[in-house]
C-alpha cells in the first residue's frame, strides 16, 4: 500500500484558540481557593500549578489545585502497515522529561521507514477483573466453580445489562486452598474498560453468584486480574490489547542509520535482553526499555499511567535474516483507550488528533483504540532498535551526555541569540548522526531527512 501522511478525520473539529480567557468555572474557583489556602498555611508559592489550559471540570481528580505539565515532543514519521494503520506515515506524540528518548525513537523510526516500514497487529483480548471467594475447602471450591461453569450463559447476559459497549467474553476459575479466584474477561470498545468491568463484576458477584451459591466474596479484586502489576497470568493470557510489531532491517540501514551491524546488534540482544533479563529474574521484561515508549505515549494521549507497570511487559526478538536482521516486539498486556478517562482532556485529545483519532467519536468494535495500540507497537519497535544499536555501537553515554541534560547556552554551545560559541565543546560524530541542535532553540531535532519533504 502506498504511504500517506496521517490525516485528521474530516468530522474532527480542531478548536480555535480563544482570543480571551474563558470565565472561571466552579472547579477553577474551588482549585484556586485550595491553592491559596495551601500557599498561606505552608508558605509556598504555587503559581505554575495554577497556570494551565486543562478544563478542570473534566478532570478525574479530587481535591484539585491545578495541573502539572510534561513536555511533549514528536517522533517520526513512522511508516506502519496494520489493520487499523494502513500504510500510513505517522507522527507520534511523546510526553517525557528524559533527554535523548525522542531523538532515539526518531532514529528508530527512520531506520524502519527506510526498511519499508513496520508491520503491526493489535488484538483486543479484553480487560479483566478477578474477585476472590472464600470456601471451606476443596469440595466447596469445586462446587462453586462447577456452578459458574454451568451458568456461564446467564452470567454473560447479566453482564451485558451494564452497558451496550460491554461484553463478557471469558471466565476462568482458579482454586487454591480455601480460595477461588474467578477471572472475568470483558471487551469494552474504545474505552479501557476497568470501571465498566468493575461495575459488571460487582453485579455478577452480589446479584447472581453469592445468592445462588451462598459463597462469600472476600474482595472484588483478588489480584488475579492482574491490574497495574507485572504478572505471569497477564504475560501468558494477555490483557487489554495484545500488540505485535516487526520489520526486516537491511545491512545498509543498520550501518548508515543505526551505526552498527548484524553481528553486534544480535549479540547485544542475546546477552542483554535474553540472558541479562533471565539472570535478573525479570517477570516478562525481556526487552530493553518498553516502559519509556509506553509511558511517553500514555502520558501524551491520556492513558492511566499506573498501568505502565503491566504494559511494559514483553519480549523483543532480533535474529539474523540474510545480511540484515529481523526484529520484533510483543506486548501482551496493554490496557489503553481512546474514549473516557484522561482522553477527554484537551491536550490529550489534540495528541490523539495528531494520530488521526477522534476521541469524541467512538468507533465500531473499538477500532480507534486498536489503532492507537498499533501505533504504540511501532513506537516500541523503533525505540528498541535504536537503543540496542546505541549499546552495540557504544554511543549510549555520549547521546545522554549531549541530549540528557537541561538545555542551557553552556550545555548546547549556543550564545544568547542562538549563535554557536567558538569555545563550546562540539558533539561527537556518533551523536550528530542521530540528532542535531536547532539553531533557534538549542533543542535537539531528528536527523535531517527524518521529516516529510
Amino acid at each position: 500500500m502506498a504511504s500517506h501522511e496521517t490525516q485528521i478525520p474530516e468530522h474532527t473539529q480542531v478548536p480555535a484558540q480563544p482570543h480571551s480567557p474563558a470565565p472561571p468555572t466552579p472547579a477553577d474557583l474551588a482549585a484556586r481557593r485550595r491553592r491559596e489556602a495551601l500557599e498561606q498555611k505552608h508558605r509556598v508559592a504555587l503559581p505554575a500549578i495554577g497556570h494551565h489550559t486543562t478544563s478542570l471540570e473534566r478532570a478525574r481528580c479530587e481535591n484539585l489545585i491545578g495541573a502539572v505539565q510534561v513536555p511533549v515532543g514528536v517522533a517520526g514519521p513512522l511508516t506502519l502497515h496494520g489493520r487499523y494503520v494502513r500504510g500510513e506515515d505517522v507522527i507520534i506524540p511523546l510526553a517525557t522529561t528524559e533527554g535523548a528518548l525522542i531523538a532515539s525513537v526518531s532514529r528508530g523510526c527512520r531506520a524502519l521507514r527506510e526498511s519499508g516500514g513496520a508491520t503491526v497487529l493489535a488484538e483486543d483480548v479484553g480487560i479483566t477483573r478477578a474477585p476472590v471467594f472464600a470456601t471451606s475447602g476443596i469440595s466447596d471450591s469445586r462446587r462453586l466453580t462447577s456452578w459458574i461453569e454451568a451458568h456461564e450463559a446467564e452470567l454473560r447476559q447479566e453482564a451485558q445489562a451494564v452497558s451496550q459497549r460491554l461484553r463478557l467474553t471469558g471466565i476462568r476459575c482458579q482454586a487454591v486452598g480455601s480460595s477461588v479466584y474467578v477471572r472475568f474477561t470483558f471487551t469494552t470498545g474504545d474505552a479501557m474498560g476497568m470501571n465498566l468491568a468493575t461495575v459488571a463484576t460487582e453485579r455478577l458477584v452480589h446479584g447472581v453468584i453469592e445468592p445462588a451459591t451462598g459463597t462469600h466474596c472476600v474482595a472484588l479484586s483478588g489480584n488475579y486480574c492482574t491490574d497495574k502489576k507485572a504478572s505471569a497470568v497477564n504475560l501468558l493470557d494477555g490483557r487489554g490489547k495484545r500488540v505485535f510489531a516487526e520489520a526486516e532491517i537491511p545491512a545498509a540501514v543498520l550501518s548508515e542509520v543505526l551505526k552498527t551491524d548484524t553481528e553486534r546488534l544480535c549479540e547485544v540482544q542475546y546477552r542483554k535482553n535474553l540472558l541479562g533479563s533471565a539472570m535478573s529474574g525479570t517477570l516478562g521484561g525481556f526487552n530493553a526499555h518498553y516502559a519509556n515508549m509506553v509511558a511517553a505515549l500514555f502520558l501524551a494521549t491520556g492513558q492511566d499511567v499506573a498501568q505502565v507497570a503491566e504494559a511494559c511487559q514483553g519480549i523483543t526478538c532480533v535474529e539474523r535474516r540474510g545480511e540484515g536482521v529481523y526484529a520484533s516486539v510483543y506486548l501482551p498486556d496493554v490496557p489503553l483507550a481512546t474514549a473516557g478517562g484522561g482522553t477527554v482532556l484537551e491536550t490529550q485529545q489534540e495528541a490523539l488528533h495528531l494520530l488521526g483519532i477522534d476521541a469524541a467519536t467512538p468507533t465500531p468494535e473499538g477500532h480507534a483504540a486498536l489503532r492507537l495500540a498499533e501505533v504504540l507497537g511501532g513506537a516500541v519497535l523503533a525505540g528498541e532498535l535504536s537503543l540496542l544499536a546505541a549499546l552495540a555501537s557504544g554511543a549510549l553515554a555520549s547521546a545522554h551526555e549531549h541530549l540528557g541534560r537541561p538545555v542551557t547556552p553552556r550545555a548546547t554551545g549556543l550564545g544568547p541569540e542562538g549563535s554557536r560559541r567558538d569555545d563550546a565543546p562540539r558533539p561527537s560524530a556518533e551523536s550528530e548522526s542521530s540528532t542535531h541542535a536547532s539553531p533557534n532553540t538549542g533543542r535537539t531535532s531528528p536527523t535531517p531527512g527524518a521529516w516529510p519533504g
